[in-house]
């Protein structure tokens, strides 16, 4: 089952070389991670993406509680929780599918970033599922390229 576990640690050198680190040492698998200041800019929230059976996650829990430079582990997964992934896309912009692309953006409400006489890029933001939909709706289209940033999420606030 894929875990999406926040992790706030203290903002200094080293600090994503050692959770990477500790994954690969322990053999496990890291789908994405997202690292950025907090409102402290001597915090950073890290959002790390893996998959696991209930005993692997409560090891890369522990684990993580143990380094260092960590200051707070949440599993985010079963938590009332945002989260949002950014997709850049570039897609051959041709005569016939240009209206179709044109239209997919809206319903994607995506945004345009880039045009050529032979390419659009777009940016997207949204949920993995909707990140996810959104490439599986444009493939017919001419994918060139994509770039996706990992999730970022954080707990909900309180009412």
């Amino acid at each position: 089952m894929k875990h999406i576990i926040s992790v706030l640690v203290e903002n200094k050198f080293g600090t994503l070389n050692r959770v990477a680190a500790m994954f690969s040492a322990r053999g496990f698998n890291l789908e994405s991670i997202s690292i950025g200041e907090t409102e402290d800019s001597e915090i950073s929230r890290m959002t790390i993406v893996t998959r696991g059976d209930d005993n692997i996650i409560s090891q890369i829990l522990k684990q993580l509680n143990r380094l260092i430079d960590t200051l707070k582990v949440v599993d985010v997964t079963h938590k009332p929780h945002v989260s949002r992934e950014l997709l850049l896309m570039t897609l051959k912009l041709g005569k016939q599918s240009q209206q179709e692309i044109f239209e997919l953006i809206d319903v994607f409400k995506a945004k345009v970033v880039d045009i050529k006489q032979k390419s659009i890029t777009i940016e997207v933001v949204g949920s993995p599922d909707k990140i996810n939909t959104t490439i599986d709706m444009f493939r017919p289209l001419g994918i060139k390229e994509i770039a996706r940033s990992g999730t970022v999420a954080m707990t909900r606030g309180e009412s």
